[in-house]
């Protein structure tokens, strides 16, 4: 059983009046080809490369496992220099990642190797991007950014299959109360559903980004990746011009995130287990009132 997805739009190149009007307006997923290409980084960044540049600094690295409700949600299952890492995913497949060291802090240089795309639209947050690694077969588990931005993902040095879906199916996808993730127990390649009835019908769109490949995002996708070989990426983030959108990033990351870090620190496993019925309640609902309306 999959999913109802259909193909992410692709063009090689693309203005900015027609991003405009096509994809950041009406917040429509993109793949731009050839946008990185200008970039030094395209030709200069391989996992060989990563490692010269950024060296030997120890770094925290989370596997697929699902979150323990006694740590906080980004725990981490292990350490390991980040030049044993970059060999550990050159050579074998792994479900370890990163996704909350940024190398270009310990590396300034590579600052100088790629460009945002200002040329389409406005409002770049980052002096620093963040970057994500990961081994053949890692995943990253269904979930939408907490700060609400556009994200154009750039993909380095293998292939990544990439599933989104718009905010509004957040509750057939099960979402967890006060989080910005989906229940963690069905798999996003082949969900069940008999046993997860609400996600039938719910429509995505996909994609298999390759070296050099740009993806735009638009604020408040879901998102799911699994990296199809050792291979990494750089999200360069830029803010919504609705200020509904930055009202709801704000709520997201002062008033939910530390009400979630008090009940998670207070009341474990009991609170956990709570918030994944009410998952399945309010995707139940939502499925018996067909929800949402297209």
């Amino acid at each position: 059983m999959k999913f109802d997805l259909t193909p992410i739009d692709i063009v090689n190149d693309i203005n900015k009046t027609d991003f405009e009007k096509h994809y950041l307006n009406p917040r429509k997923p993109l793949i731009i080809k050839n946008r990185s290409k200008e970039w030094p980084a395209h030709d200069k960044w391989n996992l060989d490369y990563m490692k010269t540049v950024v060296g030997d600094q120890t770094v925290s690295l989370y596997d697929s496992s699902k979150a323990d409700p006694s740590k906080p949600i980004n725990a981490p299952a292990a350490e390991m220099k980040f030049g044993d890492y970059i060999e550990l995913i050159k050579h074998t497949p792994t479900d370890l990642r990163i996704f909350l060291f940024d190398p270009i802090k310990q590396a300034p240089k590579l600052l100088e190797d790629y460009r945002a795309p200002k040329d389409l639209m406005g409002g770049f947050l980052d002096s620093y991007p963040n970057m994500f690694f990961g081994g053949k077969g890692s995943v990253t588990f269904l979930h939408y950014d907490i700060d609400m931005a556009h994200i154009f993902h750039t993909h380095f040095n293998g292939r990544k299959h990439v599933i989104l879906f718009e905010n509004k199916w957040k509750e057939r996808l099960y979402q967890i109360p006060y989080a910005t993730y989906a229940l963690e127990d069905y798999d996003v390649e082949n969900p069940n559903f008999d046993k997860y009835p609400a996600l039938k019908g719910v429509k995505g769109v996909e994609a298999f980004l390759e070296h050099g490949d740009t993806l735009f995002m638009p604020t408040g996708y879901w998102h799911w990746m699994k990296y199809l070989d050792g291979s990494f990426s750089i999200s360069l983030r830029a803010w919504d011009k609705s200020w509904a959108v930055k009202a709801r990033s704000l709520y997201n990351l002062t008033l939910q995130r530390k009400f979630d870090d008090f009940m998670k620190a207070n009341f474990r496993e009991k609170y956990m287990g709570w918030k994944e019925e009410l998952a399945v309640k309010r995707a139940n609902r939502a499925l018996k009132r067909k929800k949402p309306n297209e």
